[in-house]
């Protein structure tokens, strides 16, 4: 095995919204100096630098890659590793520290943001699972494209709260906006005219948000897990105000299929062919595209580190 494929290519993502942002990267530093970790690190800086140090690592012989950050962070190094060669993609291992405002996927796995001592140990330990990722085929300027994610594409009011979420967390949780701005998209309740074809049936309605879960998709697809082969589609028609807020209580305690507004589906494939005004998130990254979406997934596909869990967990 090369020096390269020994050492480990760590994408370094300054956290948004964080001022000691260099006091946490030297605590990471001087964890992996005592556990003498042999690695190289780049630090990401501007858009689209992800993909490429990412890219250049896997180019440059590196095996294991490391994203030090959140869920936008993890997005785009995923994408790296999907075009790359399949010969090459099926040796790699991707591990992540938390670091981000948003941490959804590392919290599916059980990895805190304030423990990253934890993570690193558990990327040394090595133990890897194979996963499932998403992906959506869409036109952009007219041309094809394709999209990988990890947890969730989120289409209507569902993704203006993940945007907005996003931006208020740069100025930290505790900003009154986050909240207000949170109610306030829920409290209005904009329906979208929408077709979406799912297993053998076709939907044409005034739609709420619909989200397409790898994994829980920000609570929306809470029996979601990224290595069965499946992907889940919740539907989510409008509300009355009452609904709204049990909603928002059982989003946050896994319930939210139970609600009587929402109808579940689990399938391999979904079109969406029209989904008019609304706004496209995947894994809370913005998407600029035209309808339709086509929006499938390759199973057991990435060499993830995961944590030791629970037996019975997985």
């Amino acid at each position: 095995m090369s020096v390269e494929e020994e050492r480990w290519g760590i994408v370094y993502v300054p956290r948004a919204g964080v001022s000691n942002t260099f006091k946490r990267w030297g605590q990471i530093k001087e964890y992996l100096d005592f556990r003498e970790v042999e690695y190289d690190v780049v630090q990401s800086g501007g858009e689209g630098s992800i993909e490429r140090i990412t890219r250049m690592l896997i180019d440059s012989g590196h095996q294991t890659i490391v994203i030090v950050g959140g869920d936008e962070a993890l997005n785009d190094a995923i994408n790296a590793i999907m075009l790359s060669p399949r010969e090459i993609r099926q040796n790699i291992r991707l591990g992540i520290v938390p670091n981000g405002i948003g941490n959804d996927f590392a919290s599916f796995w059980g990895l805190d943001v304030d423990k990253y001592k934890q993570a690193i140990h558990n990327i040394i330990e090595h133990r890897t699972k194979k996963i499932d990722v998403g992906y959506c085929s869409y036109q952009e300027d007219g041309a094809e494209r394709v999209r990988y994610f990890l947890m969730a594409v989120n289409i209507g009011l569902g993704a203006q709260a993940i945007r907005l979420s996003d931006i208020c967390k740069r100025f930290g949780r505790k900003n009154p906006a986050y909240l207000l701005a949170i109610f306030s998209l829920f409290k209005e309740r904009k329906q979208y005219k929408m077709r979406i074809k799912v297993n053998s049936e076709e939907i044409n309605d005034r739609i709420m948000t619909i989200c397409i879960g790898n994994s829980r998709g920000y609570g929306m697809t809470p029996s979601a897990v990224p290595y069965n082969g499946w992907l889940d589609l919740s539907v989510v028609y409008r509300p009355k105000i009452w609904q709204t807020i049990r909603g928002l209580y059982m989003i946050l305690h896994n319930q939210f299929l139970n609600h009587e507004q929402v109808r579940p589906y689990r399938t391999k494939q979904i079109e969406i062919l029209q989904a008019d005004g609304t706004l496209t998130c995947i894994d809370g990254r913005t998407l600029n595209h035209t309808f339709p979406l086509k929006i499938s997934l390759e199973p057991a596909v990435i060499n993830f580190i995961i944590p030791p869990l629970p037996h019975g967990s997985v």
